[in-house]
């Protein structure tokens, strides 16, 4: 099946503020999502089913970038501080 990639507004506004490099590997990893979407960690949430995590290093900080299948789309829903143990997750979430 194939799916398109969307991004939502929040993660349109984290990737405004990252230096250049850190947008190549959050898109590299945006790509690999693409790929095969099915291939990253699933995490838990109480609002959708099918939401996924890839572990990243952006700017020397562990960071998640999350995203959410609702076929046939898959959504790029945010970039997580890990520090902050997914504290700010339903609050992203909603926001799709």
């Amino acid at each position: 099946m194939t799916f398109a990639v969307k991004l939502s507004p929040v993660i349109l506004e984290q990737l405004n503020a990252l230096d250049e490099k850190s947008k190549r590997t959050v898109w590299e990893k945006i790509k690999l999502i693409e790929e095969n979407p099915f291939h990253f960690k699933r995490i838990h949430s109480k609002r959708f089913r099918k939401v996924f995590r890839v572990r990243m290093s952006v700017q020397g900080k562990e960071t998640r970038l999350i995203y959410v299948i609702i076929e046939p789309n898959i959504i790029i829903a945010c970039l997580l501080d890990r520090k902050k143990d997914y504290k700010d997750l339903e609050k992203y979430l909603a926001k799709i």
